[in-house]
C-alpha cells in the first residue's frame, strides 16, 4: 500500500504493535488480518471496504475487520490514527506489519499481505 496515484499514503512498515481479538472486538484471520478504521461520512471508506473484502475473499486465511473510529477513540488514539480510512495489515500473531492511510489499490493490499503471510 504505497500511495501510488495519490490514493493511499503509507506511514511505513508496521511498528510491531500487537493487537488481539479482544482489543479489536473480532477474531483475527488465520494467516493475516486487514483492519480498516472508518467513519460514517468517509466516502473513501466505502471503496476501501470493497477492496479489502474482495482481497479477504480471494486469499485463504485472511480476514477483514472494519472498526468505526468514532466508536473506538481510545484504540484510534493509542495507534496514532489521524484519518480514515486507515488500514493495518496484521500477521497471524496480530503484529502490525504494514499501515496505510487513504484508499488502497487491490494490488497494493495484496503486496502488503506478502509481508504478513
Amino acid at each position: 500500500m504505497d500511495g501510488a496515484h495519490g490514493q493511499g499514503s503509507t506511514r511505513g512498515p508496521g511498528d510491531g504493535t500487537r493487537l488481539d481479538a479482544a482489543g479489536l472486538g473480532a477474531d483475527l484471520g488465520e494467516r493475516a488480518t486487514l483492519v480498516q478504521f472508518s467513519s460514517a461520512f468517509c466516502r473513501p471508506c466505502h471503496a476501501t471496504r470493497r477492496v479489502l473484502a474482495q482481497v479477504a475473499d480471494m486469499v485463504p486465511g485472511v480476514r477483514h475487520i472494519e472498526i468505526d473510529a468514532e466508536d473506538h477513540l481510545a484504540l484510534v488514539r493509542s495507534l496514532g490514527i489521524l484519518k480514515t480510512p486507515t488500514v493495518l495489515v496484521l500477521d497471524a500473531d496480530g503484529r502490525v506489519v504494514r499501515r496505510a492511510a487513504g484508499q488502497p489499490r487491490t494490488a497494493d493490499v495484496i503486496a502488503a499481505l506478502g509481508e504478513a503471510v
